[in-house]
């Protein structure tokens, strides 16, 4: 027995459901929750349910940009990538718009709900996407504007959190840098380019791993004790030890190694011999490597248990990938 639905129809349906997770990069969505956890960790509290909504914020202004970019770029793709949603005619040019407001509109709305705090940080991420994708993406400064998002996106998870976010500044930057490579790199993918850029990512890369493992940041100074729920999520803190024998050290070092192996090969490939396939393969990198780094920058801030809860996603963000391309 069947349950009446032709076989033919069941096909369209999982069609459509493939062109829209090509379209929405639907794998790179576990490169954002870390925004908002590494954010919470850095200003020294536990994730907690307002958490909850900056990361829900963060996932519908990412899949706006990611729907925005190819409603765009849809001229572009029709010449270099044919085979994507809008050129090849899998999903329509105004639906991929529609679904950019929405999408935009959802993520202000559960940001507001958070407070106003958050509603200042998520207002100029929102803004910063639409731009990037509308004029920025193809001048000098699209790859800036894009570390500017993944920054205020970490941002955002400071501010729903605590309602500050200035003490999450210099892991903003960090994680900016490191965006601002791959977008750099990114801009040559299709059709291959200089050794330059991957060079340079590979070089930023080192840097940034050098930076974020160098030291395990102090806690805050006024933190107040964690307990109940907040205390529960986070787990217990590690002791303060000798340098060489700080576990919260050892463990951000672990990390960053971690970081610097996702996306190091793949940029030396790339920088030896940049065609588009290798270049592809390390925009690809760039991006996953986005998830060991939030986990070094929530380790650093001596949030250990989020720091693994982040460090958790990069698996099945790898297993996903498989299954649809990251770029």
């Amino acid at each position: 027995m069947t349950d009446g639905t032709a076989p033919w129809a069941c096909a369209s349906r999982s069609r459509r459901r493939r062109a829209w997770a090509e379209l929405l990069r639907l794998p790179a969505l576990f490169s954002v929750p870390g925004d908002a956890l590494a954010g919470a960790a850095a200003t020294g509290s536990a994730p907690g349910s307002r958490t909850l909504l900056a990361i829900g914020s963060s996932l519908c202004l990412y899949e706006a940009g990611m729907a925005l970019n190819d409603w765009a770029d849809r001229d572009i793709d029709a010449v270099e990538r044919p085979h994507r949603p809008l050129p090849s005619g899998r999903v329509r040019p105004a639906a991929a718009l529609t679904a950019a407001c929405a999408l935009t509109g959802a993520g202000l709305a559960l940001a507001a709900s958070a407070g106003r705090p958050a509603l200042a940080v998520a207002a100029p991420l929102a803004a910063t996407v639409w731009a990037y994708d509308l004029g920025l993406k193809h001048t000098p400064a699209g790859p800036v504007a894009m570390g500017a998002a993944r920054g205020l996106d970490l941002l955002l998870g400071a501010a729903v959190t605590t309602g500050h976010a200035r003490a999450a500044l210099p892991s903003a930057a960090l994680l900016g840098t490191h965006t601002l490579a791959v977008t750099t790199v990114s801009r040559q993918e299709a059709r291959g380019g200089s050794s330059l850029a991957p060079l340079a990512a590979l070089a930023t890369t080192v840097l940034l791993t050098r930076q974020v493992t160098r030291r395990s940041a102090p806690p805050m100074r006024g933190r107040r004790p964690e307990t109940g729920t907040a205390h529960r999520l986070m787990g217990p803190r590690w002791p303060a030890l000798h340098p060489g024998q700080d576990p919260v050290a050892l463990f951000t070092t672990a990390l960053g190694a971690a970081y610097a192996a996702t996306a190091a090969r793949p940029y030396f490939h790339a920088a030896l011999n940049p065609s588009p396939p290798l270049t592809q393969r390390a925009v690809g990198a760039g991006i996953r490597a986005t998830i060991p780094l939030q986990a070094t920058l929530a380790a650093r801030s001596r949030g250990t248990a989020t720091s693994l809860l982040i460090a958790a996603l990069a698996p099945l963000g790898a297993r996903f990938a498989k299954k649809v391309s990251v770029t």
